[in-house]
């Protein structure tokens, strides 16, 4: 309403200056009977303008009335009528279009590195790693995180890295690989030395299944290769062994006999070790895995089959669930 009044009010004024100009009267005051009124409507139009079209001129008002102002009065009549239609074209075609609807926007491609993450997580660090979109030093502080993971979490995405194409990944990969390594060893030559400290039973049967452990943990972060890994397997068999001899119950050391007899391509020892400690008591969702392995290295698919079976409803095991189910007969 107020927009209404102002600008009816400077159409009036407009149409008085119009008048006093068309009057014929030549005096001087002729020019100053017309600017007052004249200038008091391109004011008005541009207050009316300004009320007229708030979101239009929001960011700028103004400035938006001083162009409307200026407009209408330094050009007489064509000025004011631009202005004027402007308005009017702009006001009401507005609300003749209406109110837009909700539009359904397609979503635009992410990259999985733009993603904030609260955490580590190894799964999605591995494919963090992999890409090479991602910038390097975003990559290597991912790489620096891995240095709170488990060994055999972070050594096959280590070793993964050592043929990338950042030399500063590659060196940094290595190091902390080589970091690993040596870690383990050291642990090794500790456990050795009490060994060779002549301790008692307790002590001795703890230093074996130790070293059992660390021997597998070489082989298993494939931390050792070749002649090494045949040594590795070799000694922490003996170990193994040396445990069982001081506790022949202890169900974990039959399996790791197992392991180091699979590893040595002794599958039917392997066999026998594996039995034995499912024998001694070892839950079967920790045994069933690998002898399934040696069935399926038997080509006998059969008994991968019927291995298998019973880890698709164990609970915590996800990864063999979805083995399961793929072995699962059709």
């Amino acid at each position: 309403m107020f927009a209404l009044l102002l600008s009816l009010s400077a159409l009036s004024l407009e149409g008085l200056a119009l008048g006093v100009l068309g009057s014929a009267d030549t005096g001087e005051g002729l020019l100053a009977a017309f600017l007052l009124p004249h200038l008091a409507a391109s004011a008005l139009l541009a207050l009316a303008g300004r009320a007229l079209m708030p979101s239009l001129t929001a960011r700028a008002p103004g400035a938006s009335v001083a162009l409307m102002f200026a407009l209408s009065a330094f050009i007489p009549l064509l000025g004011f009528l631009g202005v004027a239609t402007g308005l009017w074209i702009g006001r009401y075609r507005r609300a003749m279009r209406g109110p837009r609807g909700l539009r359904t926007l397609a979503l635009p491609p992410l990259d999985p590195h733009q993603r904030a993450r609260a955490g580590v997580h190894p799964t999605g660090v591995s494919g963090f790693l992999r890409n090479r979109r991602v910038p390097t030093p975003q990559r290597l502080k991912a790489l620096v995180a891995l240095q709170h993971v488990p060994g055999r979490v972070a050594s096959p995405l280590l070793r993964n890295l050592l043929g990338d194409d950042s030399e500063d990944l590659r060196l940094l990969a290595y190091g902390m690989l080589d970091r690993k390594e040596k870690g383990l060893n050291a642990q090794i030559h500790a456990e050795h030395r009490r060994l060779a400290a002549n301790p008692g039973p307790t002590a001795q049967l703890l230093a074996h299944t130790r070293l059992a452990g660390l021997y597998w943990e070489l082989i298993y972060q494939q931390l050792a290769h070749g002649d090494l890994r045949t040594h590795a397997a070799d000694t922490g068999l003996f170990h193994a062994r040396a445990a069982l001899a001081l506790r022949p119950s202890a169900a974990g050391m039959h399996l790791r006999c197992g392991q180091f007899l699979q590893t040595l391509g002794d599958a039917d020892g392997a066999e026998v070790a594996l039995e034995a400690a499912r024998s001694a008591g070892l839950p079967d969702h920790r045994v069933l895995p690998h002898l399934a392995e040696l069935a399926f290295l038997r080509r006998d698919f059969a008994a991968v089959r019927r291995l298998l079976a019973p880890l698709g409803h164990w609970p915590g095991t996800t990864g063999m669930h979805k083995v399961a189910q793929l072995w699962r007969p059709r």
